[in-house]
């Protein structure tokens, strides 16, 4: 096959790692920076542009959008799926997923477990909002924060409030949600491909960090999950449509809860604490199921 990877930066080690699994199982895989591509959306057949070239015979691509490009990147997707190439998750699960509020009403209309949630307009009253989640302690989060960037912990009510009222004041659209203090700092990372949870590991925050994120200094594991954890981790991922993804769950005295849905999940620390070949799954993946015309994208406007 002809593989394209659509990323910025071909350097990471998750990049790397689908360079390499692709190399092993004999397939050609290409770099493309969809900021750097052109839709082509005149023409009588769709076309994708790259380096002065027209981007043709690619069998499948492995979309790794930034969230802060998701506009651009999902619309570069789209035209991928428009010209019948398949994608290991579509377009449109992409930009659902992102959107981190539709995401949450999309899983909670589906019985999905998660934190108490409460989003209102940023005028709303700190006082009133904090009351219909059940009070502090608070975690703050803003719509459009990565890596656990955007995220902070009202451990009193005026805390909370005080927090909520700054984030207004930025004008920033946000979240609140109850604090799960049984998890204790821990969230589990799972990751589904096909409808299956292939790896997990157990993420610990740093000391005195309550945020687990790699990226925040936390650590990693390997984990055992619960029949209810990957139950929960893979109906996630059918609510959002991704065929790939990392499912991060807390642990919770009533069961898990759902706190992200990553459309494009890093491997890196998962792959070192588990030895598992989480990129060559991937590959395998894209062996069985890409097809010319497979997804589901092609013809729809």
């Amino acid at each position: 096959m002809k593989i394209a990877l659509m990323c910025r930066n071909v350097d990471l080690y998750s990049h790397q790692r689908f360079m390499q699994a692709a190399k092993e199982r004999g397939h050609e895989m290409i770099h493309v920076n969809h900021m750097k591509c052109y839709i082509d959306i005149a023409a009588s057949r769709p076309a994708l542009h790259y380096k002065g070239e027209s981007l043709k015979g690619i069998d499948a691509v492995i979309p790794r959008i930034g969230a802060s490009v998701t506009f651009f990147g999902t619309a570069v997707l789209r035209q991928f799926e428009m010209m019948g190439t398949y994608s290991l998750s579509e377009s449109v699960a992409i930009t659902r997923s992102r959107d981190k509020l539709r995401s949450l009403q999309l899983l909670s209309r589906r019985g999905v477990g998660m934190p108490a949630t409460v989003f209102a307009h940023r005028s709303s009253d700190p006082a009133e909002l904090l009351k219909l989640m059940g009070g502090a302690p608070a975690v703050i989060k803003m719509l459009e924060g990565t890596q656990g960037k955007g995220v902070v912990l009202g451990e009193t009510k005026k805390a909370a409030e005080s927090l909520i009222q700054a984030f207004s004041g930025l004008q920033a659209q946000f979240l609140v949600q109850s604090f799960v203090k049984e998890a204790n700092g821990e969230d589990i990372r799972c990751i589904v491909l096909d409808g299956k949870v292939i790896a997990a590991m157990k993420r610990k925050g740093a000391d005195g960090d309550f945020r687990s994120n790699l990226h925040q200094g936390g650590t990693a594991q390997q984990t055992r999950i619960s029949p209810a954890e990957r139950a929960t981790a893979v109906k996630a991922a059918k609510v959002m449509g991704l065929n790939f993804c990392g499912v991060d769950l807390l642990r919770s005295e009533d069961g898990p809860k759902v706190m992200e849905v990553n459309s494009s999940p890093g491997i890196e620390g998962l792959e070192k604490a588990t030895g598992l070949d989480v990129a060559g799954k991937v590959i395998d993946y894209l062996e069985t199921h890409a097809r010319p015309g497979a997804t589901k994208t092609k013809g729809k406007g």
